[in-house]
C-alpha cells in the first residue's frame, strides 16, 4: 500500500508554501525586532553555518517580529522547508508539535498537522502519519493552501495508509460526497465497493460497483487492481442474472455436459453454459477472450456439431482442482478440432445458496500447451 503514496507532488505542494523569507509580509531580517533580545532553543538550530544563521533569524522573527497568523505561516513554512531540505524530519515534528501546543487556536493548525503527518511518512511511521491525517479531517475545519484543500489531500493519503475497511469506507464516502467535482469518481467507487465487500455489505458493494462501471471503461488504471473493470463487470452481471445454469457440484455439471455431447444435443449444451461472463479463447492469448460476458451469443454450437461426432474424455483433466476443472473434447472442426470446456466453482458471497456451486464458464481452443 505504501507505493501508492503520492507525497512528492501533492504533499510537498501543501507542506512547502513558497513564500520567500526576504519578502515575508514586509519583514526584512532582524529590522522588525526593534532590538529585542530573544533566546532561541539551540535544539532547533541545525545544518551548516548559513542554515544555522537563517534559522536563528527565523525563530527570532517568529517570537517577536509578527503577530498576524498569516505572516507567522510564512515564517513557519520557511523553517519547515529548511528542515525538509536537511531531512531533519524529527526536528520538524518537534518544532510543529510545540507550536500546536502553544497556539491551539491558530487557524493554520490543520496545515501544520499535515506537515507533521508528511514528516512521519518520510520516516516510514505510516500508522502515526495516518493518525494525524485522520485528526485533520475529523477535528479541524478545512483549509486551502495554494488553492488545494487540506481535507482532500489528507483523505487521499488516508485511503492508501489505512487498512481497516470500515475506516476506508468513511474516507471514500467523504471523498465522493464532499469532493465529487474534484476527483475521478470511477476509481473511488470501485474502492468503495471493495470497502463494502470487506465488511460484508454486498448490496452496497454492488451499488458501488454499478456506479464504478458507469464512470469508467475497460483498462481503467487503479493501482493494485489491474482487472478492476472486468472484476466489477463479472460481479454486477452475475448479480443481475437468473443464475439458472449452475450445478450443485462439479460431478453433476460434468455428467450433464458429457451426456449432451454424447447425444449430440446442442440445445442442452446451450442451457448448461453460463449466460453471463462466458468466454472463448485460445491458450496462448489470455487477454483476448472473445465475447467475454456475451454468453450464448458468442457462437452457435449447433453449427459445429452438425455432421460431426464430438468426443470427450471420461474424466476431467488431471490439472483440475477444487476451484476449476477442464474437460477435453474433440471432433469440432478440421482446423481446430480440440476444445477444452472450462468449469469453475462460483465465488459469489452475496448469495450463500449460489456461492460454491459450479458453472461451465468458457472454452479454450486447442490442445493444452
Amino acid at each position: 500500500m505504501r507505493n501508492g503514496i503520492k507525497v512528492l507532488s501533492v504533499s510537498l505542494a501543501l507542506v512547502a508554501v513558497t513564500v520567500s523569507f526576504s519578502r515575508c509580509q514586509g519583514f526584512n531580517g532582524l529590522s522588525a525586532l526593534n532590538g529585542t533580545a530573544v533566546t532561541v532553543n539551540p535544539y532547533f538550530i541545525s545544518g551548516n553555518a548559513q542554515d544555522r544563521e537563517t534559522l536563528k533569524e527565523l525563530f527570532t522573527l517568529l517570537e517577536t517580529g509578527v503577530q498576524n497568523s498569516r505572516q507567522q505561516l510564512a515564517i513557519v513554512n520557511e523553517i519547515a522547508n529548511t528542515y525538509l531540505r536537511q531531512r531533519e524530519f524529527g526536528r520538524l515534528v518537534n518544532f510543529l508539535n510545540e507550536r500546536l501546543h502553544r497556539y491551539p487556536d491558530d487557524p493554520y493548525n490543520a496545515h501544520y498537522l499535515f506537515m507533521i503527518a508528511f514528516a512521519h511518512q518520510q520516516m516510514e511511521a505510516y500508522p502515526v502519519a495516518a493518525l494525524y491525517f485522520d485528526m485533520i479531517v475529523k477535528n479541524y475545519p478545512d483549509l486551502e493552501i495554494q488553492g488545494r484543500s487540506i481535507h482532500l489531500a489528507a483523505l487521499n493519503q488516508l485511503v492508501t495508509l489505512v487498512e481497516d475497511p470500515r475506516q476506508r469506507l468513511w474516507y471514500y464516502q467523504e471523498l465522493i460526497s464532499r469532493f465529487g467535482d474534484q476527483i475521478d469518481p470511477g476509481p473511488v467507487y470501485f474502492m468503495l465497493g471493495q470497502a463494502y465487500e470487506g465488511i460484508g455489505e454486498w448490496d452496497n458493494a454492488m451499488r458501488a460497483y454499478t456506479r464504478f462501471l458507469a464512470h469508467s471503461r475497460p483498462g481503467v488504471d487503479i493501482p493494485g487492481f489491474p482487472d478492476a473493470h472486468s472484476y466489477a463487470r463479472r460481479l454486477v452481471d452475475f448479480n443481475n442474472s437468473a443464475k439458472d445454469w449452475t450445478f450443485e457440484s462439479l460431478d453433476a455439471l460434468a455428467v450433464a455436459v458429457k451426456s449432451a455431447l454424447s447425444a449430440g444435443a446442442p440445445g442442452r449444451l446451450l442451457r448448461y453454459h453460463a449466460k453471463v461472463n462466458f468466454f472463448t479463447r485460445t491458450w496462448e492469448n489470455e487477454d483476448s477472450a472473445v465475447g467475454a460476458g456475451a454468453g450464448h451469443a458468442v457462437f452457435n454450437l449447433a453449427d459445429f456439431m452438425r455432421g460431426n461426432r464430438i468426443h470427450h474424455t471420461n474424466r476431467v483433466d488431471v490439472s483440475s482442482n477444487g476451484n476449476e476443472a477442464f474437460l477435453r473434447t474433440w471432433g469440432w472442426h478440421p482446423f481446430l478440432p480440440i476444445w477444452y470446456f472450462y468449469f469453475r466453482r462460483i465465488h459469489f458471497p452475496p448469495d450463500p445458496e449460489m456461492h460454491g456451486r459450479w458453472e461451465w464458464a468458457g472454452i479454450f481452443y486447442g490442445d493444452r500447451p
